[in-house]
């Protein structure tokens, strides 16, 4: 036995407690450009978190630990998305994944670490979120993630390299 058999996917029809994460993470993708937002969701005491994976045109996928299940990426779901604020579409950033060199709009990166620092913080609790962003190179995508609790800085990664944004000088 070479090969491990692929486990077959059950499609469902809502996540139960997990379909706010589906729809804040759904919203989050069409606001802001994402090609793909995923996020790790703490659940009750003695249930391990869950992985929820929304990418462009393709099923939502839910790890629940002891299984994986997938909803239609336009499933309707009962809760609202929640109010975000404002994200505007940006081109593509040009990024050099060796020296973390990242150019583009004029604020741009910074706009959407804050967008994606947002949408941790509106998961709640330790919950983590992660953007990915096209760039100039299909290889080297641009992922945003970020804690709920603010108690780590955000990490921005190019390809495999990961990078923070160097804290501003104090005025």
């Amino acid at each position: 036995m070479g090969e491990q058999d692929e486990i077959p996917t059950e499609t469902v029809a809502s996540v139960g407690e997990l379909d706010f994460a589906v729809v804040t993470l759904r919203e989050f993708l069409h606001r802001s450009n994402a090609y793909r937002a995923v996020a790790v969701v703490d659940r009750e005491p003695g249930v391990g978190p869950a992985t929820v994976d929304v990418e462009r045109f393709r099923a939502i996928e839910v790890d629940l630990g002891d299984r994986v299940v997938q909803l239609d990426h336009s499933a309707q779901l009962d809760p609202k998305p929640p109010e975000l604020t404002e994200l505007k579409p940006l081109p593509p950033f040009q990024v050099d994944p060796e020296s973390g060199e990242v150019a583009g709009t004029i604020g741009g990166l910074e706009y959407l670490v804050d967008g994606v620092t947002e949408l941790a913080g509106v998961l709640g609790g330790r919950n983590v979120a992660m953007a990915v962003f096209e760039t100039n190179s299909p290889a080297n995508p641009l992922s945003i993630t970020a804690r709920a609790d603010g108690t780590e800085p955000p990490v921005i990664a190019i390809g495999e390299q990961t990078f923070t944004l160097p804290t501003p000088p104090l005025a």
